[in-house]
């Protein structure tokens, strides 16, 4: 009994050890290794995706196909593995820079809350040096500061008109009071 289990997990690891080097061949920066962001979690996502597919392939397949199943899902395992890999580390990347998130057709740094707004579009100088605040209100952590005369993009505002975001390159990184600033 052991035999044929043993044979099956060193079919197995030989399949998703194939599947690897077959993906990852034809463009070494576009197959299995090929993800846009810096981490390891694409390959280990390849590899454990190669064995899983490899053993569900040869438990599908039939009694005189099961090499074939075991090659077959283990490069399915092995590309599904990797795409979830290189998603996880897009997302972890997205964390380290700060990341950009979608929310009310507005892009929003990632540690900056969304808020229902009315869109801006305008120039706006501040009359003072300002917080510059994670969320619309006071008690919401500090970020950094809107220095006084500075000219900054605003993307929008809140409905009752006290805070506005403040855009760069289109994308909110914080909250002035509107009290302290005027229309470029």
């Amino acid at each position: 009994m052991f035999g044929k289990t043993t044979k099956t997990i060193t079919l197995t690891i030989g399949a998703a050890a194939a599947a690897l080097s077959m993906a990852a061949a034809p463009q070494a920066s576009a197959g299995v290794t090929g993800c846009k962001a810096s981490g390891s979690k694409q390959e280990v996502g390849a590899i454990v995706g190669g064995l899983l597919g490899g053993l569900a392939g040869n438990q599908i397949a039939g009694k005189g196909d099961r090499g074939t199943g075991t090659a077959i899902g283990a490069v399915i395992g092995a590309g599904a593995g990797s795409a979830v890999g290189c998603n996880m580390q897009k997302g972890d990347a997205a964390k380290q820079v700060g990341g950009i998130y979608k929310s009310g057709g507005y892009r929003y740094a990632q540690n900056v809350e969304a808020e229902p707004l009315v869109k801006v579009g305008h120039k706006y100088v501040a009359r003072s040096t300002l917080n510059l605040r994670s969320a619309a209100t006071t008690r919401a952590p500090r970020l950094g500061a809107v220095s006084s005369g500075q000219t900054f993009q605003a993307l929008g505002r809140t409905g009752d008109g006290k805070w506005i975001l403040v855009g760069q390159d289109g994308v909110g990184v914080g909250y002035v009071s509107s009290a302290y600033v005027y229309r470029a």
